[in-house]
């Protein structure tokens, strides 16, 4: 059994990461503005003033999209571009821009992916306090349906949220990205349900604005959980540790999508935080809960588990062995049947279709001497992911669409323009696109629906 007939074969971005054009045409500072410019808090003072220049060269993109093949394109709306302060008067240059964007993309027969908040968060709204503060929920709602009534006629796929736990864990908690706070673990729990309680509010707002479908992007990181062999007790081991929320940061899947999915959080997870866990006021979980059309979700890598002595889970050491490969991102070892078992575990407790949003290799890419770029590490790595993927199809897992991070090299957040995830190489000093290797693999898994893996 190959892929299903209708799944999407895509390439994601994100606004912050590829734009540029950070002062233009009434563009607003965000927080990654704010946290770039900030002495070390990216890699030798990179920022995204400029990054791929996509603000300008947009069709040069879509028209190197379109010779890929690719049937979708995922990418983000800069809320600061279109709404400067977050809320109130809307920018209409910035509103033009998307207008454009979309309008190249449906010439070139790619369906826009739409993702509305992909960390960018305006600095205005920051500065009244962001997701610590309830009036997020209306704040985004507001956006939301203003996004639905513009391109509504256009966009028939939403995404409200992307990696809520970056943005509250390593944004909030940790202080690692924008806008670089370190607050208590109660305070992160209270900005997550505002979180939560906007994507609700904001799906409410697309439902009334537009036909289509609806999504959050949610992420494990290196949580996913792999069984070390598959017999029954360390697939049910590896299962119980990746929908387990007792751990005091951010990144417990089931925290974010059990109240989306079943309208209330997982009973371990309240019962380890106890008295940190915020007050939920009526009606909340209600508004949480507002029904999505398909799972989304970012996977790149993760560990092996197993049922211990005790029966307990325990990961494997050294999950993949000593020296195992890795990208030039330490998180991002090679783990190949990550795509498989995330698909299988989420699509049975969700019952939902699932596509991955997210999915990509960072690589020490250059222009070779012949003037192409070959990266045979990266066309390796979706090889074996990819297989992995097939045979989710194979046995019948509901699965929707795969969308590679990222279609070109761009701003990695605090890692700058250090790490490279692109199927196109770009040279950041004169803006030069040079598909590489992978682009052209890629292209052929597209042509054949993934019969040529």
């Amino acid at each position: 059994m190959s892929f299903p007939q209708d799944f999407t074969w895509g390439v994601a971005a994100a606004a912050y990461q590829i734009e540029g054009a950070a002062r233009e045409d009434g563009r607003a500072p965000s927080i990654w503005d704010m946290h770039s410019h900030a002495p070390g808090r990216v890699f030798e003072g990179h920022t995204g003033d400029v990054a791929c220049d996509h603000y300008h060269r947009y069709k040069e993109d879509v028209a190197l999209m379109r010779n890929l093949g690719t049937k979708a394109y995922r990418l983000s709306i800069a809320w600061p571009r279109v709404i400067p302060q977050g809320t109130g008067k809307p920018n209409a240059k910035g509103l033009a821009f998307y207008d454009k964007l979309f309008d190249e993309l449906l010439a070139a027969n790619i369906t826009p992916w739409v993702t509305l908040f992909h960390w960018d968060l305006p600095l205005a709204l920051q500065r009244r306090g962001g997701f610590s503060n309830r009036d997020m929920v209306e704040w985004f709602g507001d956006y939301a349906a203003l996004m639905a009534e513009r391109y509504g006629d256009r966009v028939k796929n939403w995404i409200t949220f992307n990696e809520p736990p970056c943005t509250v864990g390593l944004g909030l908690l940790d202080g690692v990205f924008a806008p670089g706070y370190k607050l208590t673990h109660a305070e992160c729990l209270l900005a997550a349900h505002h979180l939560l309680l906007a994507h609700g509010r904001g799906v409410q707002a697309l439902r009334a604005g537009i036909k289509g479908k609806i999504k959050v992007t949610l992420a494990h990181t290196a949580r996913e959980r792999i069984p070390a062999t598959e017999t029954k007790a360390d697939i049910e081991a590896a299962r119980r540790d990746y929908f387990a929320s007792t751990l005091r940061d951010m990144w417990n899947l089931s925290w974010w999508a059990d109240p989306i999915m079943f309208g209330k959080y997982p009973e371990d997870g309240l019962k380890a935080f106890g008295a940190e866990v915020p007050e939920i006021r009526t009606g909340d979980m209600k508004l949480i809960s507002q029904k999505i059309d398909l799972l989304c979700y970012n996977c790149y890598t993760g560990n092996r588990y197993q049922a211990g002595a005790n029966g307990q889970p325990e990961k494997v050491p050294h999950s993949w062995g000593i020296g195992n490969p890795r990208g030039t991102l330490n998180w991002l070892q090679i783990a190949p049947p990550a795509l498989y078992w995330a698909a299988k575990f989420q699509t049975e407790r969700y019952k939902l279709p699932i596509v991955f949003s997210e999915n990509g290799f960072c690589n020490t890419d250059f222009v070779h001497l012949d003037g192409k770029v070959h990266d045979p590490q990266r066309i390796d790595f979706l090889a074996r992911y990819l297989g992995g993927l097939k045979r989710a199809a194979s046995e019948g897992i509901p699965l929707a669409g795969y969308f590679y991070w990222s279609v070109m090299d761009n701003f990695e957040w605090c890692e700058g323009y250090k790490d490279r995830f692109g199927l196109i190489h770009v040279d950041y000093q004169t803006q030069k696109r040079t598909p590489k290797d992978s682009y052209y693999w890629y292209r052929d898994v597209i042509r054949t629906n993934g019969a040529a893996l």
